[in-house]
């Protein structure tokens, strides 16, 4: 009887490891794919998509590894594709700028909201919320015409200005600063601190890891965004990084992979790096992924 039992759970847990690393095994196999074609030459993968090239009824050829791996379609991108160059810092400025801007306009914003009190707030955030679940199709026709009354479109700030005013950051750094006891507040307005002082020395600190997690997911967003430049700018020296792949040929499979493989190690670092402050961040603000 012990033993039927002992085999039960043997069992049990070998379905529940399975149910686990199907799943990650899966999500691993797209990056994998991606990084083994970046080591192919044009050559090889010429005679691997020469059926859909010819359009005939043929299946692609894939080897995991390529007969002659090679590191040409890297150094084709980072020192013989200016227009790659170009875009990847389109990138870098794009990301920084926003992440500046959100830094100075919503953590002080996200701040209000949680310690103040003040006539419509609840109205008002309510409109926060409502706003950050709104798809960017349906706000698109606005922002294009407010944009271009500006003056913004097929410029940087037409893509910078909207991402800095994002609702989302608000809500993740405002639930972090909705953890902090009020009457921490409280016990510093008695000892004589100010509001900056409050908010610099006790709310920041005490609230790094939403504002950190927040910093971390707008970076993502902004790293892989599509629809925003492709709205509002049409210089295509203006595009970030997640676009560069429209320009590339179907003769060119190795270095879309290579250009792929380059843009999510850039993600794949920021995650390495705050990944600590990103869970904690998550799990204080009361959110699940």
């Amino acid at each position: 009887m012990n033993y039927g039992r002992k085999i039960i759970k043997n069992c049990l847990k070998i379905l529940s490891w399975l149910c686990v690393a199907g799943p990650g095994v899966l999500i691993c196999v797209p990056p994998l794919l991606l990084f083994c074609g970046s080591l192919a030459d044009e050559i090889e993968w010429g005679q691997r998509i020469a059926p859909l090239l010819k359009n005939n009824q043929e299946y692609i050829e894939w080897k995991w590894i390529p007969d002659y791996p090679t590191l040409g379609n890297y150094k084709e991108l980072l020192f013989y594709a200016p227009d790659f160059l170009v875009l990847f810092w389109n990138s870098v400025k794009t990301a920084a700028y926003i992440l500046g801007g959100q830094f100075l306009v919503d953590v002080p914003a996200a701040w209000a909201f949680a310690v103040y009190r003040f006539r419509g707030k609840q109205f008002l955030f309510s409109v926060y919320v409502i706003l950050m679940l709104l798809p960017f199709q349906s706000t698109m026709l606005a922002k294009y015409l407010v944009l271009n009354g500006m003056g913004f479109i097929d410029t940087g700030r037409a893509v910078i200005l909207p991402a800095i005013f994002s609702t989302f950051p608000v809500f993740l750094i405002y639930r972090g600063f909705r953890t902090i006891p009020q009457e921490l507040f409280e016990a510093a307005r008695t000892d004589g601190a100010g509001e900056f002082e409050i908010f610099f020395r006790i709310g920041m600190p005490l609230a790094e890891g939403s504002i950190t997690a927040a910093f971390v997911l707008s970076f993502f967003e902004i790293w892989n965004m599509v629809e925003e430049p492709l709205a509002f700018l049409k210089n295509i020296s203006l595009w970030p990084l997640s676009l560069y792949l429209s320009q590339i040929g179907p003769g060119q499979a190795g270095r879309a992979c290579a250009a792929s493989v380059i843009t999510l190690a850039v993600s794949l670092f920021v995650f390495g790096m705050f990944r600590d402050s990103l869970e904690q961040g998550i799990i204080s603000s009361g959110l699940k992924l």
